[in-house]
């Protein structure tokens, strides 16, 4: 990895692409098709780009029970024990709404309900992802949503991962369809014969996913949109070069546009860390994603103070971050912007991926400046109530009818009026 001098001006922003024209078009009529000729479309779709003929979208009660047979049990107890993780994490964001008492028997409210139904995109290709089932089911179900639909690509043979499937079983979700890409999410969006249309899409995928969840939002509500990920390390002299590498490749090896930065302030420290990627890569099953990742959005930076690295990081915005010195936590005070945080030497980041908890589907490409992972607020509704009572009415009808007419809308201070604040029955 370079090695570069931290300067005050300097961006770490990765310029990911938004989708060319000829994606967008692409994006854009596998949305019209599926609209208008609904599972013809979708298979149709399937068969081009994945390669599979399918009969049925809709995988079959037999096919869950067999690939949870499947499983080595060790596996489906760690799936198990990370989905109560994650449950119990997220447990603790669910809220209640609340009522405001006011004069004379009037109330305002605020009424939390769940989203109806949502449809949660499970990426696939060059790998399985159990771990997004657990981290887009589970909120759902904690925020209370009744209809849980999951989508995700299958293989040639018409095959799902065994752990996509058995990870679904163990939180009892049963509506799955295999279907990847554009055409899953123009399903979920608009519903086919044998698909009903969903309310919100979340989760991650490829470039056109991204893009078809950005064309759908409007009919349906989405989560984000998420681009390749990010890992970005604070480290100090503390820090171990060889877990740090190993850090940075953890994310490195996802796609070769994920992004892997070490913001430093030991020269050592940022040589060592050069030299570990290099020698870790040679033994990586994914050398060729996570080098070419390496090359084109890998960088080291040394700066000359930890509050210019920190100042750097708050521009970067970073997916994960890690912090690996001598007192992270109050390095982490000084962190504005980042998606997750991951704090001390045995906090890596897989940690939070898998096991920990915490949430993994994450702003990406600078976002966390101003969005937050996926959480219970994801998939609740907040419905304000107003209930005045007449006389309550009767005292504020005359400034509500003032403040209509100030705005130019003679409608909204008739509405008023015409119930009067002196009128009889």
């Amino acid at each position: 990895m370079k090695i570069q001098q931290l300067t005050a001006d300097i961006s770490l922003k990765r310029q990911l692409e938004g989708g060319n024209e000829e994606q967008l078009r692409t994006v854009r009529e596998v949305l019209a098709d599926v609209k208008a000729k609904g599972d013809a479309a979708v298979k149709a779709y399937s068969e081009k780009w994945d390669g599979v003929a399918l009969d049925a979208l809709r995988v079959t009660a037999q096919e869950i029970d067999e690939a949870v047979a499947s499983m080595d049990p060790q596996i489906i107890a760690d799936l198990t024990e990370a989905a109560a993780n994650i449950r119990y994490y997220h447990e603790q964001q669910k809220r209640d709404g609340y009522k405001l008492p006011l004069a004379d028997g009037s109330w305002l409210a605020q009424r939390i309900t769940a989203i109806a139904s949502v449809g949660l995109y499970v990426p696939g290709g060059s790998a399985a992802y159990p771990s997004s089932v657990l981290m887009n089911v589970v909120p759902a179900q904690v925020a209370g949503v009744e209809r849980i639909v999951i989508a995700t690509p299958c293989d040639k043979d018409g095959k799902l991962p065994a752990a996509v499937l058995a990870a679904a079983s163990i939180l009892g979700v049963t509506e799955i369809y295999k279907m990847g890409g554009a055409q899953a999410i123009a399903a979920l969006a608009y519903g086919t014969e044998t698909i009903d249309g969903v309310d919100k899409i979340t989760g991650p995928g490829n470039i056109f996913v991204a893009l078809a969840k950005r064309e759908v939002f409007g009919e349906v509500a989405i989560d984000m949109i998420a681009g390749p990920s990010e890992i970005a390390v604070i480290a100090d002299e503390t820090a171990h070069a060889d877990e740090v590498a190993a850090d940075l490749l953890s994310q490195a090896e996802h796609d070769p546009m994920a992004c892997a930065v070490l913001v430093t302030t030991s020269d050592a420290l940022a040589k060592a860390v050069s030299d570990e990627v290099e020698k870790q890569l040679q033994t990586l099953p994914r050398e060729a994603i996570a080098r070419k990742a390496i090359e084109n959005y890998g960088a080291i930076y040394v700066g000359e103070t930890m509050t210019q690295v920190v100042d750097a990081i708050n521009t970067l915005a970073p997916e994960h971050l890690e912090i690996v010195t001598k007192n992270p936590e109050a390095i982490m005070e000084q962190v504005k912007n980042a998606g997750a945080i991951f704090l001390g030497r045995y906090s890596s980041e897989p940690v939070g991926d898998y096991f920990a908890g915490t949430n993994h589907v994450l702003p990406t490409n600078s976002t966390a400046r101003f969005a937050s992972g996926l959480n219970v607020d994801d998939f609740i509704k907040r419905t304000s109530v107003v209930y005045y009572s007449e006389q309550t009415w009767q005292e504020n009808a005359p400034k509500i009818a003032r403040l209509a007419r100030l705005e130019g809308l003679e409608a909204h201070a008739r509405a008023v009026e015409s119930r009067g604040w002196n009128k009889e029955d």
